[in-house]
């Protein structure tokens, strides 16, 4: 089974299909995944699989790190068009989340102020209010919503803790647009269940989620890299158009990525 476990603190730049050139922020251990959610979906593999032995980085070894890096690229390229928190699972969870944040705002500041700084999360932690408001400080507050179905959330996402999708539209509604929906859309099955989300059951009740959030954009995606569990399938072009056009029909900046 092939897994992806990142680098910690600091990795990249990779291309993303959504934002570029991208210098990872990796707040997790570079041994394993640390995360809320365990989706049969995720890169990083089943959390049961990857149980991270080494501590997170510190804050300071995180700011130190970062800057040695920006500092080469500063003179060598390539020049990232994003910082992204990202890596071995959800970056929030890190108890100096805030206090990076600021840190590295003030290092892009410096070295690259043209960039943008991003965070893919899982929306788990935004109810936390240090979280919430150092997510208002960063140009692309990136949060996830598969759908705001219950059974498939357990199913798909499969969070390790409470988890109520209704508080988290709630919250996400809180930020007055300054979030990014990002939605994972796929077919096929997980131990004998489906998990196509493209269908107008799940779409229209999730379309009127993005519609109460009202966010400044939505991304589409779906599968690009292997699986833990090899039984999901990539969702097809025409259906990724096809959502991709309700959501700008609903008035929304939306991008697509297959």
């Amino acid at each position: 089974m092939s897994t992806i476990i990142y680098p910690s603190p600091v990795f990249g730049p990779v291309h993303s299909r959504r934002l570029g050139v991208s210098l990872g922020i990796n707040l997790l251990p570079e041994d394993g995944k640390f995360c809320t959610f365990d989706c049969v979906y995720c890169e990083c593999g089943f959390n049961k699989d990857h149980r991270p032995h080494r501590p997170l980085p510190t804050r300071e070894e995180v700011c130190a790190v970062l800057e040695e890096r920006l500092k080469d690229m500063h003179e060598n390229g390539p020049h990232p068009d994003v910082l992204t928190f990202a890596g071995n699972g959800e970056p929030t969870l890190h108890p100096e989340f805030a206090g990076i944040i600021d840190d590295v705002v003030r290092l892009r500041n410096h070295y690259f102020p043209e960039a943008k700084i991003s965070v893919l999360s899982n929306a788990t932690q935004v109810l936390k209010p240090e979280v919430f408001n150092a997510l208002l400080k960063v140009d692309n507050n990136i949060q996830k919503l598969d759908t705001v179905n219950m059974s498939y959330i357990e199913l798909v996402d499969r969070p390790t803790g409470h988890y109520d999708v209704q508080q988290i539209i709630d919250q996400l509604k809180a930020f007055s647009g300054h979030v990014i929906i990002q939605t994972m859309f796929m077919t096929g099955s997980t131990q004998g269940y489906s998990v196509d989300n493209t269908t107008p059951e799940f779409v229209e009740p999730w379309l009127e989620a993005v519609k109460e959030i009202n966010p400044r954009q939505v991304m589409i995606y779906t599968i690009d890299r292997e699986t833990p569990d090899h039984e999901l399938r990539k969702a097809g072009k025409e259906v990724l158009d096809r959502i991709g056009q309700q959501v700008r029909e609903a008035g929304f900046e939306v991008s697509v990525s297959y």
